[in-house]
């Protein structure tokens, strides 16, 4: 297709730089890199501190400071709320002004509600990726937007779950299968991701226990509390944490591990964990929800129904016998980031066609 001016906004909570936060981050990052090799001309609005090598133009998160009048207000929002809400208010005023002399199409991949509730003001079409299911913030704007709301989702459970509000169009995730390579595996299990009590690491201990194999978690522990309740007093020569890696040694360590322990308590949009281990010919075990089961096919791993640990292990010992071949050839059909690209590509050139036709 010919080169867009895209405006791709991430969310602002994190810099979009390694080791990253989550799988937003990291998801934003590839997607940035991969449009901009594509020779579409980028400006990424992200969190200041993001990483120098995309075209980042920083969101203004830190900047206002609020009168004393305003911060007597018994009613005032929490700080971090606020600079959320100013953050992406000012972007999108300046946008609704300025937008159109600089930009094609406006690619919302935050999670804030402010960029659907305004959409409507700017003079340059644009599309939101849903990444989570649905919250009162987002429903909200949706309902009260005077135009169609254009959206992807991530995967078909999370589309599903919006359906109520928003027609998207499924746009799977992708993985870099240059970097995410694959490796001969090893005797241990790895899990990764953010240690956080709805990804659950703790329930992927007790199964790695059960199933009598050892256990590397990875990963930023911004919830210090559960950390200290629920994964220190698990930690053992069988189970070791090992910090928060960047990207080159978390795919060395998926690599070499024999499976890929995914353990979401909640509705998981997608699972970005899962096929990252995939490219690596690491099988999954994992918790049947979200959008793991439109992930893990047969021969890729194994998924446990519920979440009783025992279940898992089950899971653990049947992923142990998947080919490690035939795992990578199911994230290369399905899950690279140039598919991923194809898509938001097609995506764009929608959203652009239905505005000019407006």
């Amino acid at each position: 297709m010919r080169p867009l001016r895209i405006c791709l906004i991430a969310s602002n909570r994190y810099p979009v730089r390694q080791p990253f936060a989550g799988g937003l981050e990291s998801l934003t990052h590839q997607l940035a890199g991969q449009l901009v090799r594509r020779g579409h001309e980028v400006t990424l609005f992200a969190a200041p501190g993001s990483d120098p090598a995309l075209p980042v133009a920083a969101l203004d998160v830190q900047s206002i400071q609020f009168t004393s009048a305003a911060l007597r207000d018994v009613h005032a929002p929490a700080e971090e709320w606020m600079a959320d809400h100013h953050a992406y208010l000012s972007l999108m005023l300046d946008l609704s002004s300025t937008g159109s002399h600089r930009f094609d199409v406006v690619h919302n991949n935050s999670l804030h509600h402010l960029p659907v509730a305004m959409a409507a003001m700017l003079d340059v079409p644009v599309l939101t990726t849903l990444h989570t299911p649905p919250t009162p913030w987002l429903e909200s704007a949706m309902r009260a937007s005077t135009a169609p709301v254009e959206c992807t989702a991530v995967s078909l459970c999370t589309a599903a779950a919006w359906r109520h509000v928003a027609d998207a169009t499924v746009v799977h995730n992708g993985v870099d299968l240059d970097h995410w390579q694959p490796g001969v595996g090893g005797r241990s299990a790895v899990w990764t991701g953010r240690l956080v009590a709805e990804k659950a690491p703790h329930v992927a201990i007790e199964a790695a226990l059960l199933a009598g194999i050892p256990l590397v978690l990875a990963g930023p522990a911004p919830d210090t509390a559960y950390f200290a309740r629920e994964i220190e007093p698990r930690l053992s020569g069988d189970v070791m944490y090992v910090g928060h890696l960047d990207h080159q040694r978390l795919a060395e360590l998926v690599a070499q591990s024999a499976v890929a322990v995914v353990t979401p308590v909640w509705e998981e949009p997608f699972g970005l964990v899962a096929i990252e281990a995939m490219a690596c010919g690491t099988p999954v075990a994992g918790l049947a929800h979200g959008a793991l089961p439109e992930i893990v096919a047969a021969g890729t791993g194994a998924l446990a129904a519920g979440d009783d640990p025992a279940d898992l292990a089950a899971a653990i010992d049947q992923s142990l016998a998947c080919d490690r071949g035939a795992v990578r050839q199911h994230a290369v059909h399905r899950f690279s980031a140039a598919q991923m690209v194809d898509g938001y590509e097609a995506r764009y050139s929608e959203v652009i066609d239905i505005r000019s036709a407006a």
